[in-house]
Formats: structure tokens, C-alpha cells, sequence
């Protein structure tokens, strides 16, 4: 059946207003060749944005233009405000951002082990309000969350994870309890993946897996554009992944065995005391990540370990390939990052001598800032839908 004309109209406005986010700021006679719509149609659309508040004049094309030709059009991008966290086992990252996601505040909260549940929940819900407050006036729209752990795929919950402290799960319910506004959650190493594929090192690829080497490992998979959760969640927990070269295997409830036995960060902070490499942990970074950093630049026998960390996770990786086959793998997390091109090339060699699917390995691009970047993209996405409605849908809680 054809659309209504209102249906019509709202696919319009999104369609142009998606365009303006991405491209922006553009010009009618822009609108018109990017949408396919007739000139009369652009302008409609135009007039009902403005009168929306989602868009408004930013300035004019050309240096000696004048008129409604010239005019170039914008997101209103402080109608609202976004906010990015990444949530780990000791500390809680924000950013808060406008409509377009550019930065306007953002902060760390370290978390100590012995900080008791209820006061590490006030500690993070404290450090999100003063953070958008200090970004300005503008109500907290949406809150994407990165998070260690499951999320059920159902209800969209962090699931109880063995090893991970219980103020996730509490910080999560609070935050959707107390703010008037959209709170998602998501796998940290799923949300960096979608920030490297939007603004990082896969942009040219959407169908790839990201390796997250850090404390632990992990995995997200990328296919066609889309995120692979899996029936329960689970999809890239490769540190369960039974691997060769382990003292044992794997159990339910204990990864010990598994592929995190061998790339997890004390077993790499061991391997490299084996080549003659002193770990020295800066705050809450990984040992790992500083042993790789140690090896490139020369010390001990950097090549040599250099050389078992690459046949380490190549060995992990082969395992992924074979089974998905996605063209790429990632290195991401601290150590992945430390490890950089050189890093990568080591493993794409390996992967190559024992796959026959060509495979490419590339170091991640965004480092640390990669599962806020993600989170604050979901968030970003959550506060389209609600607002770029062709009536203006009021801003503030979902």
C-alpha cells in the first residue's frame, strides 16, 4: 500500500535529518540532489524542521552568496544531551556530548576493590550528574553503558558474571531508576567494535572481529554492519575458547583452560619475566600492555616475546576464522593498542601460515577512548529515534 502523506512526510524528515547529522551542514538544493525529493518537497520539510527546533540556519555557501539558496542548515545540536560510560571492574569513564557528538565534558572515577557496593553505585551515578552539568543546560537525553559481562539479549540486562563486581548490575537499575532519560547497556568490547567500524580502523569493513586483549580477552563480531550477540549474549567470549597448549580445559563457571589462559594478562605478564622482561603496572593498566610496550622498545628479549605473543593469538584467532571467516581481525584493548602495527603484522603473518581463509590484522584505532566512543554512538542512535520525529518529540526521559 502507498504511504500516507504523513507517513510520508516523517520518512522525509528522518531520511534529511539523518543526512544533516552525517553530511551536515547542507544547503536546500543539497538536501534535494542527496533525498531525491522535488524542490517543493525540500522546502516543506525544511520549514517543518525549523519550526520543530531540530534545525536552524548555520551560515551561507559562498563567499559572495546571498539568499535562500545559500542558506546552509544544522542540527540544532545542543537541543540535548548524550553521555558515553565505560563501566570496568575499577573505575568508571564519562563523556557527554551534544546531538553531533562533539565532546563538551568528561571525567574518570577510580574505584577501589574495597569500595563497598552502594557507595561505588553513588560514586558513578555522582560523577555522570556532575559531568553533564558541567557540559551545560541542556537535558540528559540518552546514556549508553559499556559494560564487562553478558547482556541478556531479551531484556537488554546485565547478566550476573562470575568475577565482575555486583555494582554493575546495581549502577545499571540505578541509573534507569533515577534519570529521566534513556539508559542503554552493551558488552564493552561490542561497543568498541561499533565505534571503530563508525569512527575508527574498520570504516571500510563491516564484517570483521574485534580481539579485546587486556586484563582479559574477548571478542565482538561484526557481520554485514551488524552486531552478532549470539541466542544468549554470549558471542566472542573466547576466553572460554578451548585452545592448544593449555594445562587443562575450560568449565562453566571458569575460564582458566581457555583461551584466556594463554593471551590473558598474567599469563603474558609470565611469559615475558620468561624473556627477560620486567612488568612494571602503571595504575590500573594491565602488566601486559606495559611488557609489549617494554619489548618494542628493545628491552630483554623483546623479539622473542614479541614473536609468542603473535603465535598466541594467532592461535586464538585461526580458531575464530575458521568458523566466521570475516576478512579481518582487530586488536584492540591495552594491550593491542601497545602493540600497535607491529604487533598486528606479526599475527597476520602467523594467521596466514595456518588458515587458508585470507585474513587481515590490523591494530585497533581508538585505544582507550573506544567503549565510550561506542557508548556514546548507542546513545546517539537512542536519541534519533526519539527525537527526530517530524512533530519534534518532546526531549527528556523515553
Amino acid at each position: 500500500m502507498p504511504a500516507s502523506p504523513s507517513t510520508a512526510r516523517a520518512i522525509n524528515d528522518r531520511l534529511a535529518l539523518r543526512l544533516l547529522q552525517q553530511d551536515g551542514p547542507l544547503t536546500a538544493t543539497q538536501l534535494k540532489t542527496l533525498t531525491g525529493l522535488s524542490r517543493p518537497t525540500v522546502a516543506d520539510l525544511v520549514d517543518r524542521l525549523q519550526d520543530a527546533g531540530l534545525i536552524h540556519v548555520v551560515g551561507e555557501t559562498g563567499a559572495d552568496r546571498r539568499g535562500p539558496n545559500a542558506r546552509l542548515y544544522g542540527i540544532v545540536a545542543d537541543r540535548a544531551l548524550l553521555a558515553g560510560l565505560d563501566v570496568r571492574t575499577d573505575s568508571v569513564a564519562v563523556v557527554v556530548a551534544d546531538l553531533l557528538g562533539a565532546t563538551l565534558a568528561e571525567a574518570t572515577l577510580p574505584i577501589g576493590s574495597e569500595t563497598e557496593g552502594d557507595d561505588a553505585v553513588e560514586q558513578a551515578v555522582a560523577l555522570l550528574a556532575t559531568t553533564a552539568r558541567s557540559a551545560g543546560s541542556a537535558p540528559l537525553h540518552s546514556v549508553g553503558i559499556g559494560a564487562p559481562g553478558l547482556i541478556d539479549p531479551v531484556t537488554g540486562e546485565l547478566r550476573d558474571s562470575t568475577g565482575l563486581p555486583s555494582w554493575h548490575r546495581s549502577l545499571v537499575r540505578a541509573l534507569q531508576e533515577r534519570l529521566p532519560a534513556t539508559v542503554l547497556v552493551e558488552n564493552e568490547t561490542n561497543l568498541a567494535a561499533v565505534a571503530e567500524h563508525r569512527v575508527g580502523a574498520a570504516r571500510d569493513h563491516d564484517t570483521f572481529v574485534l580481539f579485546w586483549l587486556g586484563h582479559g580477552v574477548g571478542a565482538a563480531v561484526m557481520l554485514d554492519g551488524k552486531l552478532r550477540r549470539g541466542a544468549s549474549g554470549g558471542a566472542g567470549e573466547i576466553g572460554f575458547m578451548p585452545v592448544p597448549g593449555t594445562a587443562a580445559t575450560p568449565s562453566a563457571v571458569n575460564c582458566d583452560g581457555g583461551f584466556h589462559s594463554l593471551a590473558g594478562s598474567a599469563a603474558l605478564c609470565e611469559l615475558a619475566a620468561g624473556h627477560g622482561i620486567a612488568v612494571t603496572v602503571a595504575g590500573q593498566e594491565p602488566g601486559a600492555a606495559a611488557a609489549v610496550r617494554a619489548a618494542l622498545a628493545g628491552e630483554g628479549d623483546g623479539e622473542g616475546f614479541l614473536d609468542a605473543l603473535a603465535d598466541r593469538i594467532a592461535l586464538g584467532a585461526a580458531a575464530v576464522v575458521s568458523v566466521l571467516d570475516p576478512g579481518l581481525v582487530m586488536l584492540s584493548g591495552e594491550v593491542g593498542h601497545a602493540g600497535g602495527a607491529a604487533l598486528a603484522a606479526r599475527v597476520e603473518e602467523r594467521l596466514a601460515a595456518m588458515s587458508p581463509l585470507r585474513t587481515g590484522v590490523r591494530a585497533a584505532l581508538l585505544g582507550g577512548t573506544a567503549v565510550r566512543r561506542g557508548a556514546l554512538l548507542a546513545a546517539r542512535e537512542a536519541a534519533q529515534d526519539a527525537l527526530f520525529a517530524p512533530a519534534g518529540a518532546s526531549v527528556g526521559g523515553a
